[in-house]
């Protein structure tokens, strides 16, 4: 089968989106480390956007250990398919790739981050793809940290290419390019910065002090479910097409950018392609952190309890559905200040209605693990919140309780508890007092939670309730 091109745009069939620019007229502005799929479905899409009115901005996808994304997009004319999938499905043909660098050719990726031309560079690498150790810090004895430190013209890690490139403007006399982080850290570009800085300064104490002064670390967020492009989707999508795309990619309609607002003289309007820029980054983190993530927990324990196997069906249970409802709306939102640029109402219906998407497919025993490493940011902070304002944490117990029962009933089945607590939690949901013992474990509970009579009370009453089999009862209340 023929593949995707620039050659093969026009004949593709009628209903596929095109690319809204002269692809011939696009230029390097951008580098980007880790053109994965959840890049390629997501900035990639924006910055699409950007260059349908400034060409100056295509993005040269950079892959340091593997070279099948890079070759797929070089073989395609930095072509590639974003399928929507939602209610309203569409697809659209992305050409926001002015370039593909692939292992081995370090001399290339050097001149571009070299050129003045390329203004931003961008990662998504996952978190450990920065070497960073477990206190968010670079960590030193990293085997990449370690070639780094030992032989800076030949850069293992991202981090060493960052400050690589940056070493290079500075001696050009050169503006140094803004670093953006991509990957879901909180507080990614100070994280990102405070490791550049580190390992320069193991180069060069005079390029540590000049990065740390005037490069633009902006803080980020990013969010949209980009499921994996398996070989049914990408038999599909050729299907489709009528041509071969070995770099599809799908996800769901919404998408989320929120940037730090940064200084950048002629950049890119990147306000105008969709992306959100705030001074308050972390207000965003919160919410999502506390509505998207709490609301996604609740439903798990409390789903898996009445039986559904997905987010889908759990919201399509009207009685769960209502109680995520309420439970988001008046107690989780109510729970955050304001945020600059945040509509939190609206926030809270988005996020909902994500939920109510029939295309994807969100299994909830996944959701469902590590759950005393997740319940402490996405619920726990929350209730304490509630009742340090002396707001009622009755619904806040309930998806606790379900946790509870959850372990309780895993337990007892012989079946595998997914968390780095399995033993612990375990032992106490199926001890003779179940609830007390969960709450004693400060390794998820604080004391300013557990201890609160009011919330002991609500996650016993809940519990209750659950083990005699009146869940639904409860949910209605």
């Amino acid at each position: 089968m023929t593949m995707l091109s620039r050659a093969a745009l026009a004949g593709l069939p009628a209903g596929i989106l095109r690319p809204g620019h002269d692809l011939a007229a696009i230029r390097t502005g951008i580098v980007h480390f880790g053109p994965g799929a959840f890049h390629r479905a997501h900035q990639a899409a924006f910055v699409d956007k950007v260059l349908d009115s400034d060409p100056r901005w295509g993005i040269a996808a950079v892959s340091l250990r593997s070279g099948s994304t890079t070759d797929a997009l070089k073989a395609q004319d930095g072509l590639y398919t974003l399928a929507v999938i939602d209610r309203t499905p569409s697809t659209r043909i992305i050409a926001a790739h002015s370039d593909a660098i692939g292992p081995g050719e370090g001399a290339r990726l050097r001149a571009l981050l070299a050129s003045p031309e390329v203004r931003i560079a961008t990662s998504t690498v996952t978190e450990k793809g920065y070497c960073l150790g477990g206190d968010g810090i670079l960590d030193m004895n990293h085997p990449d940290i370690v070639q780094d430190r030992a032989r800076p013209a030949e850069p293992a890690s991202v981090i060493g290419w960052i400050v690589a490139g940056l070493a290079d403007r500075r001696a050009a006399g050169e503006a140094p390019f803004a670093m953006l982080c991509c990957d879901n850290m909180t507080g990614n570009g100070g994280k990102l910065r405070a490791a550049c800085v580190a390992l320069a300064r193991e180069w060069d104490a005079g390029l540590a002090d000049w990065i740390a002064a005037e490069v633009a670390f902006p803080d980020s967020m990013v969010d949209s479910i980009t499921p994996a492009s398996d070989a049914a989707f990408l038999a599909k999508v050729a299907g489709e097409l009528g041509v071969e795309d070995k770099a599809a990619v799908q996800r769901e309609s919404f998408t989320q950018w929120v940037l730090q607002r940064f200084d950048m003289a002629n950049g890119p309007d990147l306000a105008a392609a969709g992306v959100t820029l705030t001074s308050d980054v972390r207000g965003y983190e919160q919410a999502k952190l506390r509505i998207l993530n709490g609301s996604h927990s609740s439903l798990a324990y409390i789903g898996l309890m009445l039986g559904h196997e997905t987010v889908f069906e759990a919201m399509s249970d009207a009685v769960l559905g209502g109680f995520v409802t309420r439970l988001a709306h008046q107690d989780i939102a109510a729970s955050l200040g304001p945020v600059d640029g945040l509509d939190v109402p609206g926030y809270v219906d988005a996020v909902l209605d994500r939920f109510r998407n029939p295309a994807i497919r969100h299994l909830l025993s996944q959701i469902a693990w590590d759950g005393s490493q997740k319940l402490p940011y996405r619920l726990l902070d929350t209730t304490a919140a509630a009742l340090d304002a002396g707001r009622p944490v009755t619904r806040l117990a309930v998806p606790v309780a379900a946790w509870i029962a959850f372990l309780g009933a895993k337990a007892r089945a012989g079946e595998a508890i997914t968390d780095p607590l399995a033993e612990t939690l375990a032992a106490a949901a199926i001890a003779e007092a179940p609830v007390d013992a969960a709450l004693a474990l400060r390794q998820v509970f604080p004391a300013r939670v557990a201890e609160d009579a009011r919330y002991r009370d609500a996650v016993a009453a809940a519990f209750a309730k659950i083990e005699a089999g009146d869940l639904r009862d409860l949910l209605a209340g």
